[in-house]
Formats: structure tokens, C-alpha cells, sequence
């Protein structure tokens, strides 16, 4: 029985690519046997950021993530693979990068909860939210 092959949605954060690790993390995306089927450089505006975290509004630190998403150029990506939004979430590691173990992209390029290096969709649900939030289905590749 062949598991089902998925999109998800993922962000190289502002931390990350400020540190030169982007090409480093696609690499290893690469090489987990992700197909990368949309990918665009893009520094998120305060309204795009504040729109996409709305989910998290209510939350104590919502200013602050805000500010961190667009104090720099992030890399969006979407992501093709056999169960891709699990799959994805176990690459990355715990989002406290502090605890976050060696051998994951957070645990490699992370230093802080805040400062994780990469965002993943949370279910595959919400995947299909996030991808339509930053790309139309011209953007996507076969």
C-alpha cells in the first residue's frame, strides 16, 4: 500500500536567510525527497504578516513574531511528498530550536523559539490555507 503524496507549505524565515543558511535548508529539503513545486523570495508587509498569523492576534506575542516576519526577506515554499505536512513537521524539530535536536533544520540552524529558521503547516488543512495565501495555481510546477 503506497502512501499518498501531499503538498505543504513551508517558510525559510527572515533568521535564516539573514545567515546565508536558505540554500542549506533547501538542500536538505532536497535531499529528504521533498519535490519543490512553488518557491518565491518575498520580504512580508506588516498587513501580509498580520494576515497570515491572525490565528495567533489574541496571543501576548503576536507584535513580536510580526516584527520578526518582516524584519527581512523569507523563502516561501511548497512542498510535494508522500504524507508532506508530517513529514515536514519531523525535518524541522521542535519549534524551540533550544530543544530541537541535531539533524533537524531547527536544531541545525535555529538559536531561539522565536528565531527557528522555518515555519511549517501545523495539518494538512491548514496546508492547503497556507499555500493559497502566498501562491495562485499558476505558480505551482508539476
Amino acid at each position: 500500500m503506497s502512501e499518498q503524496v501531499t503538498r505543504t507549505f513551508a517558510i525559510i524565515k527572515p533568521d535564516a536567510v539573514r545567515a546565508g543558511n536558505a540554500g542549506n535548508i533547501i538542500q536538505r529539503i532536497n535531499d529528504h525527497g521533498f519535490k519543490i513545486v512553488a518557491m518565491k523570495l518575498i520580504h512580508m508587509s506588516r498587513p501580509v504578516a498580520e494576515g497570515f498569523y491572525a490565528v495567533h492576534r489574541e496571543r501576548p506575542f503576536f507584535g513580536e513574531l510580526v516584527e520578526f516576519m518582516t524584519s527581512g526577506p523569507s523563502v516561501v515554499l511548497g512542498l510535494e511528498k508522500a504524507n508532506a505536512q508530517p513529514a515536514w513537521r519531523d525535518l524541522m524539530g521542535p519549534t524551540d530550536a533550544t530543544k530541537a535536536p541535531k539533524g533537524t533544520i531547527r536544531g541545525d540552524f535555529g538559536t531561539s523559539m522565536g528565531e527557528n529558521a522555518t515555519h511549517g503547516s501545523d495539518s494538512p488543512e491548514n496546508a492547503l490555507i497556507e499555500l493559497s495565501y502566498f501562491f495562485n495555481a499558476t505558480e505551482f510546477v508539476a
